[in-house]
């Protein structure tokens, strides 16, 4: 695989990432820079720590409060730089879910709407997000048990909503005629736009069971998207005259076993991670389309897609087994076919990472802005940032041969981490090693690879020592 390496220096990304930009005023434009580059070298900090000045502190909460900084123009050289990549020949894929930043307390912050329950008093949105990444060439899973490391692009789309409180007896036509926020991934495919006339070229969208929406299919169909969806609905299926032809799941459950594997399962609540011993089947069906206002059950056009089904015949004792249905638009007949598209369904897991990146790691619940569009506008510059862990981390499995340089630390970061560490660092693999053991990694054979949120947490001590060298040499000369 050949990996387009991004240079971690905070300043080279942010020039890259956000230069070019029309905010509305040159000045504007290059605090979208100096606002990155900061966030991206203090990931997790607050916007008092992050500047030194009150006035960089002041202008920064001036820069987000502007109604010309938004969401989708904070983003628009990152969305055109990774529109660039999705046009160059490979498949794709656009793992994409939806989570609920949500922030507390007593202050009500304007433009933002109810999250969780009924019950709850936390404010908040959602933010459905479309990431891209470079599916490999060879997508076997390695003797662990893993999914194929992927290069990460970047966002292809965001969308930041929210929820509207509807009045108490709303007659059922009201209901039916507003918009449901459901249509967030058909709009997401309009936004995305139609995939290229090139067979060199693929985009697979995968989702979880959220997506699985008639008109979220249909708009893949239309616009050329591939996708991989886990159905959550038992659909009626139909033959080819339109007679019925049974459902979804029973058909699924028919399919002989074209063979096993082994998969790594993260950890979920309640389930420690393990690794499955798993089965693939394929049916090809077709999906009677649902009922819709003025269009009666089975009066749209119907769906074509392979069902793969993905299951655990024997568990460990006491462990629910695992089973995947997954509707995918490609013809799928051979055990590596469907090998891939299980593998495919594997990486979403990397949405739900970039989730807990932005939440955990870059700490957005924790920003203290006044209204729902600051947050929103902060939120969409961070998420480009949060991008950079995730990276970190996928790049150390697809190169760990590579020469330490190809990790994105410079000279002088590469000299202080072998000298912290008393380490000798000639790969990537010695540099990750090395950071989690920053971060508090114990580098033992049995815990594997550091993950990223603990290579994040070493990469922070470094910066830490770096800036200790930087003035130490800077005293230095001025005595």
């Amino acid at each position: 695989m050949v990996v387009n390496y991004r240079d971690l220096d905070p300043q080279a990304w942010a020039e890259l990432n956000f230069g070019d930009l029309d905010l509305g005023h040159a000045k504007r434009n290059q605090r979208a820079i100096t606002t990155a580059a900061a966030f991206a070298a203090k990931p997790g900090k607050s916007i008092p720590q992050l500047f030194g000045r009150w006035s960089e502190v002041k202008a920064t909460y001036t820069f987000f409060a502007n109604p010309e900084v938004t969401p989708d123009d904070l983003q628009a050289r990152h969305r055109e730089l990774t529109m660039e990549r999705l046009n160059q020949p490979g498949t794709f894929l656009l793992p994409e879910d939806t989570t609920e930043p949500s922030w507390s307390g007593k202050k009500a912050r304007p433009g933002l709407g109810r999250v969780g329950d009924q019950n709850s008093t936390k404010q908040g949105y959602q933010l459905h997000t479309s990431l891209v990444v470079r599916w490999p060439d060879s997508f076997a899973p390695d003797e662990k048990g893993r999914r194929p490391p992927v290069e990460v692009i970047g966002i292809a789309d965001q969308q930041s909503l929210v929820r509207e409180e509807h009045p108490a007896g709303e007659t059922r036509k009201a209901r039916l005629s507003r918009a449901r926020e459901s249509e967030v991934w058909e709009a997401a495919t309009r936004r995305i736009g139609s995939a290229p006339d090139n067979p060199h070229i693929r985009w697979v969208r995968v989702c979880d069971r959220g997506s699985d929406i008639y008109e979220f299919l249909l708009s893949c169909d239309d616009e050329g998207h591939g996708y991989v969806v886990r159905a959550a609905q038992d659909r009626a299926l139909i033959d080819e005259p339109g007679a019925p032809a049974g459902h979804l799941f029973a058909t699924a459950r028919e399919g002989p076993s074209l063979g096993e594997f082994n998969l790594e399962l993260r950890a979920r609540p309640g389930q420690a991670q393990r690794t499955a011993r798993l089965s693939l089947s394929t049916t090809r069906v077709r999906l009677r389309s649902p009922y819709r206002p003025g269009h009666g059950v089975g009066k749209l056009r119907p769906i074509e897609c392979t069902v793969v089904r993905v299951w655990e015949a024997n568990p460990p004792a006491g462990v629910e087994p695992l089973e995947w249905i997954l509707l995918c638009d490609a013809e799928v007949t051979t055990f590596e076919q469907a090998l891939e598209v299980a593998l495919q369904y594997a990486t979403r897991w990397l949405v739900e990472e970039f989730h807990k990146a932005i939440k955990t790691g870059m700490g957005i619940e924790k920003l203290q802005l006044e209204t729902g569009e600051e947050l929103m506008a902060a939120v969409a510059l961070m998420s480009v940032v949060a991008l950079r862990l995730l990276h970190l981390r996928e790049i150390v499995r697809i190169v760990p041969d590579a020469p330490p340089e190809a990790s994105g630390l410079s000279q002088l970061e590469l000299a202080v981490l072998a000298e912290k560490t008393k380490r000798s660092l000639l790969t990537v693999r010695d540099v990750a090693l090395a950071l989690g053991r920053l971060g508090g990694h114990l580098n033992r054979k049995s815990d594997g690879l550091p993950g990223w949120i603990t290579l994040w947490r070493g990469y922070l001590e470094l910066q830490v020592l770096v800036e200790g060298v930087r003035l130490a040499h800077k005293l230095k000369k001025t005595r």
